[in-house]
């Protein structure tokens, strides 16, 4: 699987999360007199008079600004939630088409099945797929996680020799188009119990 978005996200939150802690964690520890009196930085307010003349000066248009900063704040953050919910749309693909009626395969289920298929592969740690092209031509996208000591070409000749083919039965098709992005990983170490 496809891992970056959510190193991503992990990062960025963590910035975020440790700028925010620092911020917090001197303000309060300044609150509470935690630093030295003779300290500068002790002794003089947060908000002094010209943080005050500043929005005086400045208001109401002042307060429209942060008004829009927040709005702006808020619909980036409502447009991250709705990229980590994004799904698929319900697709199916047509398996016979007759008279009496059609026969037909929901998208996510053969991406499932063939997701399963693959991860029966020598060295596979992890197997993802995802079902693309149209109801009458669709094609494949695998993401596979494999043990960095895998035999490539061995896992090459069960994709080709073994999943591919189960998928074109499935689908009752000649040829489906696939493309695989294989990554390498270290296999994760066994677990021991110890009772």
């Amino acid at each position: 699987m496809n891992r970056k978005p959510g190193r991503g996200n992990r990062w960025g939150l963590a910035i975020v999360g440790l700028v925010l802690a620092l911020l917090g964690g001197s303000a309060l520890a300044r609150g509470m007199g935690a630093f030295p009196q003779n300290w500068a930085a002790s002794r003089t307010t947060i908000v002094d008079a010209n943080v005050v003349g500043f929005f005086a000066r400045t208001s109401p248009w002042i307060w429209w600004l942060v008004a829009l900063a927040g709005l702006i704040l808020a619909v980036l953050g409502v447009r991250w939630v709705l990229a980590q919910w994004h799904r698929e749309p319900r697709r199916t693909f047509v398996l016979d088409n007759t008279p009496t009626g059609v026969t037909d395969v929901s998208s996510r289920a053969m991406a499932r099945a063939m997701a399963a298929d693959v991860a029966t592969g020598p060295s596979v740690l992890d197997a993802d797929a995802r079902m693309t092209g149209s109801r009458q031509d669709p094609e494949v996208r695998l993401r596979v996680v494999a043990d960095e000591s895998a035999s490539l070409p061995e896992l090459s000749r069960h994709l080709v020799r073994v999943a591919l083919p189960n998928m074109r039965d499935a689908l009752d098709r000649d040829h489906v188009p696939a493309v695989a992005r294989v990554s390498l990983e270290p296999s994760p170490a066994p677990h021991r119990t110890v009772r």
